[in-house]
Order: C-alpha cells, then sequence, then structure tokens
C-alpha cells in the first residue's frame, strides 16, 4: 500500500498555549497584520481542519502565535487504499491484450473479378 499524505491542524492548542482561549482573540491580531475576516471564518479556521489556506494567513497566525509551521501543522502519513485496475469496456481488448486487439480487421472483398 501506498502511503497518503495528511495532516493534523493544531491552531487551537497554540491558541491555548498562549492564553488565547477564544476564536474571536485573533480577529484583532489579524486585522492589525491587513487581515480582515468574519467570526464565523475565524471560527472555522480554529475549530475546523482547513483544506486551503493563504500564505498570508498562514504567515500572519506564526507571527501572532510566534510559532513555528511545526507548531500549527503536523503531517501524517495515513494507508491509501490499494487502486484496483481498471476493467476493461464490454467488447474492448483489455489492458493486458495491448494495442493488437484494438486493430481493425482487413476489410475482405469477395465477388469482384480482379
Amino acid at each position: 500500500m501506498a502511503a497518503k499524505l495528511d495532516y493534523h491542524w493544531h491552531l487551537r492548542k497554540s491558541m491555548a498555549d498562549r492564553g488565547m482561549f477564544s476564536t474571536t482573540d485573533l480577529m484583532a491580531p489579524l486585522k492589525e497584520r491587513g487581515i480582515t475576516l468574519s467570526s464565523s471564518q475565524v471560527y472555522r479556521l480554529v475549530v475546523e481542519r482547513p483544506e486551503r489556506l493563504s500564505l498570508k494567513i498562514l504567515m500572519a497566525l506564526l507571527d501572532i502565535l510566534d510559532c513555528t509551521m511545526d507548531d500549527l501543522i503536523e503531517p501524517i502519513a495515513t494507508a491509501a487504499a490499494a487502486k484496483k485496475p481498471k476493467k476493461a469496456a464490454a467488447g474492448r481488448a483489455s489492458v493486458t491484450e495491448g494495442v493488437g486487439g484494438l486493430r481493425p480487421r482487413r476489410a475482405q472483398i469477395s465477388g469482384v473479378d480482379r
């Protein structure tokens, strides 16, 4: 099985380590750094694991919390499900037969004098 990369998001823990227990505690420091987010956006950033995050926001969080990326993002390897080989469409040659099974057959002309 191949390893699939994943990560744990530790923003809430990093905030708690610095005495920040409310998600709104981040709003003012972010605004000081030119980042304006709504309270619901900050809440989702803290509580949920972000799938996309701008580098500007990431750098601001690192600056506000005086931490490194290793403190916020913990990479982990998870076992990925083995990929099944694709089945050939009905009436077509399988992948193992190669291109030869897909070539057209030569036309047979009968009843014509040459």
